[in-house]
């Protein structure tokens, strides 16, 4: 009889837990409502991407190692420079989408969808074609300084690796309507599908086959192209039925709309694609290409911390377009403070992080990869600057307010690679100089934009500061 007492009273427990839960996730405006219950299943499919992506690592080391590891990121990230072709297409359909859609405007929305895919698909067209003809030219050994018998290996992966970053551009606009839907958890869905698909796979090549640089860009590539895919059919045969693009709703006049605010976008794209992807080639061009691998390995470890971060911020983006222009600044206020707070809160768990990181790596890696503590303090405060100012760029980038991230954006990269490169040659510094040039170089991060933030909502001051 006590027994059964006990387990009726935890059970009543649990339920009252579950209930005080829910009361949390649905109190509040619908904003906040929506964006919490976006963050609890963005937390848990995030967590999962974490831990997959974890595990890709120590697999895709096993299954190569750690020079042949290099040459898969050293490539890939190539290759993403490409990315810029989409000249803020995506993150301008993103306000404009949720600028139509909050107007009730359905139609119209489904222009911008339906031109945004019929832009993409022809602007990807031709630079995949463009890339066939050019990489006939390219010495990837020579690029890369490998053995010249590597030619045409690497020739051949980077073939696969840009045909699918044309064809996953254009798929992907799906994951972008689903997030200014105010729905980023849906679109962390749709990733992490893929990572675990890719998962699947390269479990599959590490029991039947030896290390294959080749094999391994297929699987990769495979995966996410069958996901995104699957996603476009279930959204716009669903919930997005109104939207789906329709060669009878391609109106390239409305791509102006588009292109206006996507070029502000693109300016700033690229210079995140210049000092995030130029890294590997830097590290390639004045250190071994393992250390473009002990770069990323610390550049995934400490990225835990801003993916978390991200979590909770991806519906601030949208929630902000919508509280802004209903003038509901109180809202803005409290929202800022409490991601200032979970900030603090990451600092404390990534000093932790850095404290354990000899150890972790050994355990993570199984010891094939040695990595200095310089390096891990490098990339712990390269992310501490990028979440304190992310806060502060989604808002300004929900409200439209880009002219001065736009101006930054055109400087940083010099200041970026002049640094990096001067850090290396002239001062001796390892590859930890790649993270203190991007610390550097993202002044309006954690400058600009709190002070751009400040002078919006708390001075009310408009001119340069809202444009």
């Amino acid at each position: 009889m006590e027994s059964g007492s006990l387990h009726l009273k935890m059970r009543g427990k649990i339920l009252q837990i579950f209930a005080h839960i829910i009361a949390f996730l649905n109190k509040g405006q619908g904003r906040s409502v929506k964006a919490k219950k976006n963050i609890l299943a963005s937390f848990f499919l995030k967590g999962t991407s974490i831990v997959v992506s974890l595990f890709l690592v120590r697999l895709n080391i096993n299954y190569l190692n750690e020079s042949r590891y290099g040459i898969w990121i050293t490539i890939t990230s190539i290759v993403g420079w490409f990315s810029f072709f989409d000249i803020g297409l995506t993150q301008g359909l993103r306000n404009k989408f949720a600028e139509a859609k909050a107007k009730g405007e359905d139609e119209l929305a489904q222009i911008y969808v339906s031109t945004t895919y019929a832009i993409l698909a022809i602007i990807f067209t031709f630079v995949w074609l463009a890339f066939l003809i050019c990489n006939n030219f390219l010495n990837w050994a020579n690029i890369l300084k490998l053995p010249q018998s590597m030619r045409s290996e690497v020739s051949m992966l980077a073939i696969i690796v840009f045909t699918y970053f044309c064809i996953n551009f254009v798929l992907r606009i799906i994951s972008t309507l689903v997030t200014a839907n105010q729905e980023p958890a849906k679109a962390s869905l749709i990733d992490v599908l893929g990572q675990i698909l890719s998962l699947i796979f390269i479990v599959i090549l590490t029991e039947t086959t030896e290390g294959s640089l080749i094999k391994l860009g297929i699987a990769f590539c495979l995966s996410p192209i069958i996901i995104l895919i699957g996603a476009n059919l279930f959204f716009f045969r669903g919930s997005f039925k109104r939207y789906s693009p329709k060669f009878s709703k391609i109106k390239f006049s409305y791509a102006k709309g588009l292109f206006h605010l996507g070029v502000v976008f693109f300016i700033i794209q690229i210079a995140g694609i210049i000092q995030y992807q130029t890294a590997n080639i830097i590290i390639a061009q004045n250190f071994q290409i393992a250390k473009v691998t002990s770069y990323n390995i610390v550049y995934k470890y400490f990225g835990v911390l801003d993916m978390i971060f991200m979590i909770f911020l991806a519906p601030f983006w949208s929630a902000c377009t919508d509280a802004y222009f209903r003038k509901d600044i109180a809202w803005i206020k409290q929202a800022t403070r409490k991601y200032n707070q979970l900030g603090i809160l990451l600092a404390f768990v990534g000093i932790i992080m850095l404290l354990c990181s000899h150890l972790i790596y050994k355990v993570w890696l199984n010891g094939k990869v040695d990595i200095s503590f310089s390096l891990s303090l490098c990339g712990f405060l390269y992310f501490m600057v990028t979440i304190f100012g992310n806060t502060y760029c989604y808002f300004l980038n929900g409200i439209n307010a880009l002219r001065i991230q736009f101006l930054a954006s055109i400087i940083s990269p010099f200041i970026y690679i002049g640094v990096a490169i001067l850090f290396i040659r002239y001062y001796q510094l390892g590859v930890y100089a790649l993270f203190l040039a991007s610390i550097i170089a993202n002044f309006n991060g954690f400058i600009l934009s709190p002070l751009q933030y400040y002078m919006i909502i708390n001075k009310n001051k408009k001119g340069i500061w809202i444009k």
